[in-house]
């Protein structure tokens, strides 16, 4: 039999959709009190939103009587007619949030317009409305959110840990406040102060202040416009990479939207400068007439559609490319030699390699003193041959053994054994000493470590910080001194010596991205494991790096001490070998 909901019950199932947890409650009454006018809000928070969570705001406040409409579902001061969804300007505008908050919650509502009179104070008690009063109170709104779920354990059960819920909603506010630098916003958790990001006139500053002061030197600021359609903001260089997508913010005219189309134009706009797996930092913010987009399209107003979505893409397109294309010209040097030297120098990567190129009358068949004189033909084309198995080597010779040629393209090292020729990826050899090298050094609790002459200072998100806490312990024993410097920031005094002290923030904050990514579920060793790999493979031979015989002979000495010299801690083979045979059957010396 169909039966008409009651009141009570279509207020909870509104709320399934609009209050998924507490951050979904911090995200509406920010988006509330921002379209009211607010310059000044403050959020207070107890236990990660389980027992309160209270948004103050210094807006336009409300009359008594739209205090009490307020509560009723599908009421807005936003929306009057059809035609205004097809062009909505506010943040808020489907009338659900507040009835939604207060059927779950203990609801607590102190509102006054403009100091006009006296205020009005509500009372909500799972959503039936239990106490009305006119206090005197300041100009503006208050909202208070006790016991949130209380009245609904199916849903109140799912919710995380204290510190999972905090994240998120550290988390939206941060993403809210990119895109309000006017705004003051101020967060306190069981008393204490989270973040503190005050008004600032120039956005850029308000980038620095959520996302790390180092940001603001590094970012490519983003300026392009075709006709009605403009993006804006800042991206970071194609050397400044994260291993995840949680570093992109993406704004449709001043909303964090996530949208796979401006995503993909964004990578796309990096074409040629990333790899798999590879993501950028940006800040972006997309402005259109309000009637070529629709933000109506999920309760949660996180999901947009475009009227013309491939100019969209476009815009994006060209905007970044543009903008990296330009600060990321490549510079040119002559070096004088014996020979034409070009040296390129790039400001996304200084250390680049060297191009040769000889003078008319050079002999071209003479090898240059001191280098490997090696060619690639590019229409000579052989099935691949399969490298033998790993699991036993050439007659008990190890690699200390081999005796060296030199350097294919600069990135594998060319050895000559008693079976034939064998080929080692230095970057992968490398980074296998260097891993076990780590995991030896935490497993005795030595590892050796460099002081650096000035500690850095690294800036992270609330779930990131408690995922470095978990594994400090751990850090400290591969060589790393690192401690808590209040707040969400941590202070590097030492790093193992291997370790480039230029690279120790960006591998820190890779390796804790990629975790809260991920999730918390693995344990804590696999945990170490992935970050001491992350630190092994940045820390590691690069390709394309020269090498001189004796780095060469001391590469090959340390790879005989590890326990696993086949592969890479990432499951790379570490070499491959090429048979006499292989090569005398290629030359039709032997059938």
């Amino acid at each position: 039999m169909i039966k008409i909901l009651s009141e009570s019950i279509s207020n909870k199932v509104a709320a399934g959709e609009v209050v998924e947890r507490p951050a979904s409650v911090v995200k509406e009454l920010l988006e509330n009190a921002l379209d009211a006018g607010g310059t000044r809000i403050i959020i207070d928070v107890e236990k990660g939103g389980r027992s309160l969570i209270r948004v103050a705001d210094n807006g336009s406040g409300m009359t008594h009587d739209d205090a009490l409409l307020s509560l009723e579902r599908y009421a807005t001061s936003k929306i009057f007619n059809e035609s205004d969804l097809f062009s909505i300007k506010t943040l808020g505008f489907r009338g659900e949030a507040v009835p939604s908050m207060a059927s779950v919650s203990k609801f607590y509502l102190e509102t006054n317009q403009n100091n006009h009179g006296p205020g009005t104070s509500i009372f909500v008690d799972g959503g039936k409305i239990k106490k009305v009063t006119r206090p005197g109170a300041p100009s503006g709104t208050m909202v208070t959110v006790k016991q949130l779920f209380f009245n609904v354990p199916a849903r109140r059960k799912f919710l995380k840990t204290i510190n999972t819920e905090m994240a998120h909603i550290s988390d939206i506010t941060s993403k809210i406040a990119l895109s309000h630098p006017g705004v003051h916003f101020k967060i306190f958790h069981n008393g204490k102060v989270i973040k503190d990001w005050s008004s600032v006139s120039d956005p850029s500053n308000r980038v620095a202040d959520v996302l790390g002061k180092n940001m603001k030197n590094s970012f490519y600021q983003v300026e392009y416009k075709e006709g009605l359609y403009s993006v804006s903001g800042w991206i970071s260089s194609s050397a400044d990479l994260r291993a995840t997508s949680r570093g992109l913010y993406i704004y449709v005219n001043g909303r964090f939207v996530r949208d796979k189309t401006v995503r993909h134009a964004l990578i796309e706009g990096y074409a040629g400068r990333l790899m798999k797996g590879e993501f950028p930092t940006a800040v972006l913010f997309i402005t259109l007439p309000h009637g070529d987009v629709d933000v109506n399209v999920h309760p949660a107003k996180n999901e947009v559609r475009f009227f013309q979505q491939k100019a969209v893409h476009d815009l994006v397109v060209k905007g970044v490319s543009s903008t990296i294309d330009i600060a990321e010209q490549p510079k040119w040097e002559t070096i004088d030699t014996d020979y034409a030297v070009t040296k390129y120098a790039s400001a996304s990567d200084p250390a680049a390699g060297y191009v040769f190129e000889p003078p008319a009358d050079y002999n071209s068949t003479r090898d240059m003193p001191g280098q490997l004189n090696i060619e690639t033909r590019s229409d000579f084309s052989q099935k691949e041959i399969p490298a033998k198995k790993q699991t036993t080597f050439w007659n008990k010779k190890y690699f200390s053994g081999l005796r060296i040629i030199g350097q294919l393209h600069n990135v594998y090292i060319l050895c000559e054994s008693d079976e034939g020729l064998v080929l080692l990826d230095q970057h992968a050899a490398h980074e296998r000493i260097l891993f076990e090298q780590l995991k030896k050094g935490v497993e005795n609790s030595m590892g050796p470590a460099q002081q650096l002459l000035v500690p850095e200072t690294l800036e992270l998100g609330f779930m990131e910080k408690n995922i470095l806490e978990k594994i400090l312990p751990d850090l400290v024993k591969a060589g790393f001194d690192m401690e808590p410097f209040g707040g969400n920031s941590f202070i590097i005094k030492a790093v193992p010596v291997f370790i480039s002290c230029a690279d120790v923030k960006s591998v820190i904050l890779e390796v804790v991205e990629t975790m809260a990514e991920t999730g918390s579920s693995s344990g804590i060793s696999s945990k170490l494991d992935q970050f001491l790999m992350l630190i092994a493979c940045h820390s590691a031979i690069r390709a394309k790096q020269s090498l001189a015989h004796e780095q060469m002979e001391e590469l090959l000495n340390q790879l005989d001490g590890c326990e696993n010299p086949s592969r890479c801690p990432h499951g790379r083979p570490t070499w491959i070998s090429l048979s006499s045979v292989f090569f005398e059957k290629s030359f039709k010396r032997i059938v």
